[in-house]
C-alpha cells in the first residue's frame, strides 16, 4: 500500500468493515499525515459503530427475554402529548422483527425533528406492524389526561395486524387487554420497541398540530405543538382558548375566565 495515494488509502479504509491489525498498524505509522488521519477517522467510525451496537443490544434486552419465553409478536407502546394545553394525546404501537437494527433509534425527546422524520420512515419500512391511536380533546377533558392516554394506547394496539402476543409499555399497563404486558420505567430509552413507538407517535402528533396551525394560526401550533411555551401562553391570554384547547387544564381555564371577565 505504500505506493497508493493518500486518497486511495482513505477510500479503501472507508469501504472496510474490518482491517487486519498488522495492516492497520503499518498505516498508522505511515510517514504521510493524510494516511494517519484516515486511519484515525476509520478508528473513530468503528468505535462509534461498536458503541451503537452495544447500546442496541442493551435496548433489546426486554424483547429478547420475552422471545426466550416464547412470545413472538412483541409490540412497544408509547404516547405523546400529555403535557400540552391543546390537541389530542397520540399513541403508537410498533412490532419490530427480531433482526431489526436501527442504530440511531432513541427516545424521541432526544432526537431532532429531522432525525425523528428519518426514523419514522425507517421504522415503518422495517416494522411488522404499526398502529396509531388518539384520544380527543373532549375525551381528555371528560376522562382526565391519564385515562385518555390509556385510551389512545388501547386504540393504537387495536390497529396492529398481526395482533401482538406481548406488550412493552412505558411505565404503565393496560388492564383491559388480555395480553402479556411489561411496564418498563423510562421505557422509551430502554426498549427499542417502545422507543420506536415514541418516535412514530411524536411524528404523527406533530403533523396533526401542524395541520391545526392552518385552522388556528394565532397560537403557533406548528412550532409549539400545543405545549405551554411563552408564545403560546401569550396568544392564549390575548385570544382565549380555541376548540383544540383542553378546558380541564388550569391555564386554559384561567384564560377562558379572563376572556369572560374582560
Amino acid at each position: 500500500m505504500q505506493s497508493w495515494s493518500v486518497a486511495a488509502i482513505a477510500r479503501w479504509l472507508h469501504e472496510q468493515d474490518e482491517v487486519d491489525p498488522d495492516t492497520l498498524r503499518r498505516l498508522a505509522e505511515d510517514r504521510r499525515a493524510g494516511v494517519r488521519r484516515a486511519v484515525a477517522q476509520w478508528q473513530r467510525k468503528k468505535a462509534q459503530e461498536a458503541a451503537q451496537r452495544a447500546r442496541w443490544e442493551a435496548m433489546t434486552a426486554w424483547e429478547r427475554r420475552l422471545r426466550a419465553e416464547g412470545f413472538v409478536r412483541i409490540a412497544g407502546v408509547d404516547e405523546v402529548g400529555r403535557g400540552p394545553l391543546a390537541g389530542p394525546v397520540v399513541a403508537a404501537a410498533v412490532i419490530l422483527p427480531p433482526d431489526a437494527y436501527l442504530p440511531e433509534l432513541d427516545d424521541s425527546k432526544k432526537l431532532t425533528p429531522r432525525q425523528r422524520l428519518d426514523l419514522d420512515e425507517a421504522i415503518r419500512r422495517t416494522a411488522l406492524a404499526v398502529g396509531i391511536g388518539l384520544a380527543t380533546v373532549e375525551e381528555i377533558d371528560e376522562l382526565n389526561i391519564y385515562h385518555a392516554a390509556r385510551l389512545a394506547m388501547k386504540r393504537a394496539v387495536a390497529q396492529l395486524a398481526p395482533e401482538p402476543d406481548a406488550l412493552l409499555l412505558d411505565a404503565m399497563t393496560l388492564p383491559d387487554l388480555a395480553v402479556r404486558q411489561e411496564a418498563v420505567v423510562k421505557g422509551d430509552a430502554r426498549s427499542v420497541s417502545i422507543a420506536a413507538a415514541s418516535v412514530v407517535a411524536k411524528v404523527a402528533r406533530d403533523r396533526m398540530m401542524e395541520a391545526a396551525a392552518h385552522l388556528y394560526p394565532q397560537y403557533g401550533f406548528e412550532r409549539n405543538a400545543g405545549y405551554a411555551t411563552s408564545e403560546h401562553l401569550a396568544a392564549l391570554e390575548r385570544y382565549g382558548p380555541c376548540p383544540l384547547h383542553r378546558r380541564s387544564f388550569a391555564r386554559v381555564q384561567a384564560a377562558q375566565l379572563a376572556m369572560e371577565w374582560s
